[in-house]
């Protein structure tokens, strides 16, 4: 039971013993009493950038842990009890086995969990094995076919395994310890533990759920690729089976964690009477700077300093009852091409862990509301297509429509140079006002100007416009039982995570899963 001392600053110039030297004062204790010392979480505190710090969480262990807390009053100093979370195993197999669709981060972690408890899960995922879709992925990116069953959208892993793999959250769920510790223990890096905005990287994702996919299948799980679930078959208000690409298996319990794009799973539930609502969302572009001017904006003089890392922002302004806001921002990293169907395109943020590339990007998207499509979630998805198929057309089936910041604000030709765009496909010279409705193009100006008196320099003529980005979140929400969080009149049916929107991200998706598996296992203890 380490004590965490928090809110150590130093300077990036310092060495990181100083920081232990400051909490060691803070608890009033000697050195020679310490029998572990470390950093549990980092953070930049670039808000002043002519004076950048390093904010330190420092762990201490000792003798008399709990004495040396309760002496020192002050909101900065903890006793963290790590406890490791203790999953129930069932004291026989069930004998008709949880199902659990779609092998994103929700159906990884709702797959371990109930593995681990001994259930046997059996997955369906209906993209293909990490190995498989990078190679799909990659050829799609060099100009190749689409292929709809292995590309950024699906596949094990989910869409985030093509992403910056971040694991930040904002829901306050002590389930995010065990994930974050899973991450680590299956090929993470071990940075993750303490960085206060980790991330993974894209690289580094491909082995982690390989390897988590290893764990299930040793523990007796079952995980089928390439099957997408057709059907679903429901009797007086229980489910009972699934079809998964003509075949039939019986079910009792269902986690569906199909993700924000399954669209057509989305209509196949809605045919079975399945309770759906529309939920906001929201669409825009990609837009690209110079990593380096964006280290410069947060970071002032010390941009460039080896103690700090690839500078990240966060930022929003809001506009009669739209909001202007950036999103899944990701440092050193790509644009990259994220259709699932032939006659589209969607892009999509993605960063190695390394984060070197040249460009920063991020999302910059206008809030739609449900109320905009009158509380039906297919219109809202019919939007989201016809946005991303007149793309497609823009771009001649091939490439994305962009333009400079300069050119989208004050019309002209576009001049790609000082930013170079990154999606892999090519991007063509197009006016980015004509791809989408007035309202959203008015939004995403004005934004942009009053976003550059945030972060100096995000409304350069020169950074570069690439849209659409139309995948923020799922635009539907599949309604459930607030208490069991089965689907509302459907016993055994578990709408989980991003897709079913009750996630909006790894952390929060995988957590939702857990929460799942939970309600499953009280079923079968």
């Amino acid at each position: 039971m380490p004590i965490i001392v928090s809110e150590i600053k130093i300077s990036p110039d310092d060495p990181k013993e100083l920081a232990f030297e400051k909490a060691l004062k803070v608890l009033k204790i000697k050195s020679s009493k310490v029998k572990e010392i470390s950093i549990s979480k980092i953070s930049v505190d670039a808000r002043h950038n002519d004076r950048v710090l390093l904010v330190c969480s420092v762990a201490v262990t000792c003798d008399g842990e709990e004495k040396i807390a309760s002496t020192i009053k002050s909101k900065n100093v903890v006793l963290r009890k790590i406890e490791p979370a203790e999953i129930p195993v069932l004291k026989m197999e069930p004998k008709i086995r949880p199902v659990v669709i779609g092998f994103g981060p929700a159906g990884m972690f709702a797959g371990l969990y109930l593995a681990r408890a001994g259930a046997k899960p059996l997955i369906f995922e209906r993209g293909a094995k990490v190995e498989e879709r990078t190679a799909a992925v990659e050829n799609y990116w060099k100009g190749g076919v689409l292929n709809e069953r292995a590309n950024v959208q699906f596949g094990e892993g989910g869409a985030g395994t093509f992403s910056d793999g971040k694991l930040t959250t904002r829901i306050n769920d002590p389930r995010c310890d065990f994930i974050i510790h899973e991450f680590e223990k299956h090929g993470a890096p071990a940075e993750i533990l303490s960085k206060a905005k980790p991330h993974i990287g894209t690289d580094m994702l491909r082995t982690v759920v390989k390897n988590i996919r290893e764990e299930i299948i040793s523990l007796g799980g079952e995980i089928r690729f390439l099957s997408k679930v057709d059907d679903i078959a429901i009797k007086n208000g229980k489910i009972v089976s699934v079809t998964v690409e003509g075949m039939e298996f019986p079910a009792e319990n269902v986690i569906i964690a199909a993700g924000h794009s399954a669209r057509d799973t989305f209509a196949m539930l809605k045919e079975k009477g399945v309770l759906m609502e529309a939920k906001p969302f929201s669409v825009g572009v990609r837009i690209e700077h110079l990593q380096s001017d964006i280290d410069r904006a947060r970071y002032g003089d010390f941009a460039g300093h080896p103690a700090l890392w690839a500078a990240e922002y966060q930022l929003s302004h809001h506009i009669g009852e739209r909001c202007a806001y950036t999103f899944c921002m990701c440092p050193g990293g790509y644009v990259v091409p994220s259709a699932d169907r032939e006659d589209a395109v969607v892009t999509n943020g993605m960063s190695c862990f390394a984060r070197d590339g040249k460009n920063a990007n991020s999302a910059l998207v206008c809030s739609v509301s449900a109320e905009d499509f009158g509380g039906d979630p297919f219109k809202a998805m019919q939007f989201q297509h016809e946005i991303e198929r007149k793309a497609f057309e823009m771009g001649g089936g091939i490439k994305a429509p962009a333009q400079t910041v300069g050119a989208f604000l004050g019309g002209g030709i576009s001049r790609f140079g000082k930013v170079e765009p990154t999606y892999a496909r090519g991007v063509e010279d197009k006016k980015l006002a004509e791809l989408f409705p007035e309202e959203i193009t008015s939004v995403l100006k004005t934004g942009l100007v009053a976003l550059d008196k945030k972060l100096n320099g995000f409304a350069d003529a020169e950074a570069v416009l690439t849209g659409p980005e139309t995948r923020t979140s799922s635009p539907v929400r599949i309604v459930r039982n607030s208490e069991t969080l089965e689907a509302v009149g459907i016993e055994g049916l578990y709408p989980c995570a991003e897709g079913a929107g009750y996630a909006g991200g790894i952390m929060s998706a995988a957590a939702d899963g857990i929460r799942c598996a939970e309600k499953v296992l009280e079923k079968l203890i």
